[in-house]
């Protein structure tokens, strides 16, 4: 029964309706993989643990934009409708709740508030290396997720990461040489390197919206030339 079913469909349709679970199995991998990321990246920059009073507000801030991320790309695919006249009241609320999750920038809150709490703690160096890789990892995976691209689509950017990673390295290297005069030269230095990589990672983002098929273009259709209007 089934069979004749499937055999009266179009192969297109087919096609798609096989293809489903499997797409919609790798668009759940970049959220998990920038939940994850984000969630590693915050326990990374906490330890070890700082006497310093502001350190911990500066690790609540972390934690707080980690959840923050985490919900909004967990609960992203829910549509929100245009009007809530009609709506209960729980359900206004669950609306709002999911509105309101959607508009600060939990990630870049994330990051700020990680290298913030990187340079509250003792100069080391590599821990900091780590640290901007990870971040760097969250920030491109978080893209993924919400443009709905796989992970083939870093690979035009792969240049410009791997500069960035070249430059975390030899900031991480430099940050290692004994300061000539105690100050605070070596603390910034350590962070300088960081901050290169991640600066690497958004020069790689804007591109990945001009590939085929995150445009209203599918992908693999070339543009249509613009057909010509006789004189009038």
């Amino acid at each position: 029964m089934n069979q004749s079913a499937d055999s009266g469909r179009p192969p297109a349709a087919a096609a798609q309706t096989a293809r489903a679970p499997v797409v919609a199995k790798r668009a759940a991998r970049a959220p998990a993989a920038a939940i994850l990321l984000g969630a590693a990246a915050a326990v990374w920059s906490a330890i070890p643990g700082s006497p310093k009073a502001l350190a911990g507000i500066v690790l609540f801030v972390v934690v707080t934009c980690v959840v923050g991320s985490a919900l909004r790309l967990s609960l992203g695919w829910i549509p929100l409708p245009d009007s809530t006249f009609m709506l209960s009241v729980p359900i206004r609320a669950w609306l709002a709740f999911l509105g309101m999750i959607r508009v600060p920038p939990w990630e870049e809150g994330t990051v700020l508030a990680a290298l913030w709490l990187e340079v509250l703690h003792p100069a080391r160096p590599w821990h900091t290396a780590v640290l901007a890789a990870v971040l760097t990892a969250y920030l491109l995976a978080t893209h993924l997720a919400d443009s709905g691209a796989s992970a083939d689509a870093l690979r035009p950017q792969m240049p410009v990461l791997a500069a960035g990673v070249c430059l975390l390295a030899l900031g991480a290297a430099f940050a290692m040489l004994p300061a000539i005069t105690p100050g605070g030269g070596s603390a910034l230095l350590r962070v300088v390197a960081a901050i290169a990589v991640i600066i690497a990672a958004g020069l790689a983002m804007p591109h990945l919206s001009k590939r085929p098929g995150l445009s209203g273009r599918p992908a693999g259709v070339a543009r249509q030339p613009r057909r010509a209007t006789p004189a009038g």
